[in-house]
C-alpha cells in the first residue's frame, strides 16, 4: 500500500501552515515545510533565502528575469523544480508525511495516496492574522497578501498548467475564517 500524504496549498495568512503542523502532531507523522526549503538548499548550493523567493517567482518574471536567461537554457527556478520535484518524490516514497506547499498537490497527484488540500480566508481574516502573527504593518497587510498570492498562483500555473485554488484540483478546500484553524486540521485528519 502506498503512504498516506497529505499536502496543504494555501493562500498567504490563512494558517495553512500552523494546520499542517498541527495535523502532523496530532497523527504523529512528519511535516514538510521549512524543512523542504533546507533540503532543497542542500541539494542545490542555493541559500535558504534565495529558493524562499526563487519558490515565488517564475521564469520570465521581472525579479527572475534579471537574473536568468532560458535562451541559454533552464533557469535556476526551473533547476530548483526538478529538485523541489524528486526530493517532495522521494519524501511521499519513504512514509506518510503532510507537506505544506511546494506544488506538492501536482507533484504527488499520480505517485501517492495523497489528501489534497487547499485553505483559503478573505482578506480581512488574512490581514488580521498576518499582522498579529508575523508583526505585518497593517496600513500595507492587504497588499502584501495580494502580491503574495499574485506570485503564488504564476508560479503554480507556470509549472503545472493548472489554476492555483481551483477547487477541481484539490480533494477539500477549507476556509479557516470561517471554519477556524483548529476545525481545519480536524477536519483532515477525519479525512485522513
Amino acid at each position: 500500500m502506498k503512504n498516506r500524504i497529505v499536502t496543504i496549498s494555501r493562500q498567504f495568512g490563512s494558517g495553512g501552515r500552523t494546520i499542517g503542523k498541527t495535523v502532523a502532531q496530532q497523527l504523529g507523522i512528519p511535516c514538510y515545510d521549512a524543512e523542504l526549503i533546507q533540503a532543497i538548499a542542500q541539494k542545490s548550493g542555493f541559500t535558504e533565502s534565495y529558493i524562499r523567493d526563487a519558490g515565488e517567482y517564475t521564469p520570465g518574471s521581472f525579479l527572475s528575469s534579471a537574473f536568468s536567461d532560458r535562451s541559454f537554457g533552464p533557469t535556476n527556478e526551473d533547476q530548483l523544480w526538478v529538485i523541489q520535484y524528486d526530493i517532495i518524490s522521494k519524501l511521499a516514497q519513504e512514509g506518510s508525511c503532510v507537506i505544506v506547499g511546494r506544488c506538492a498537490d501536482f507533484i504527488l497527484r499520480d505517485k501517492a495516496d495523497c489528501l489534497r488540500v487547499f485553505v483559503h480566508a478573505d482578506m480581512v481574516f488574512r490581514a488580521e492574522r498576518i499582522v498579529r502573527e508575523y508583526g505585518e504593518r497593517e496600513a500595507i497587510a492587504q497588499q502584501r497578501l495580494r502580491d503574495k498570492d499574485k506570485r503564488r498562483a504564476a508560479y503554480y500555473r507556470f509549472y503545472t498548467d493548472m489554476k492555483w485554488g481551483d477547487a477541481l484540483n484539490y480533494s477539500v478546500t477549507l476556509n479557516s475564517g470561517e471554519l477556524g484553524l483548529d476545525r481545519c486540521a480536524k477536519i483532515i485528519q477525519e479525512l485522513y
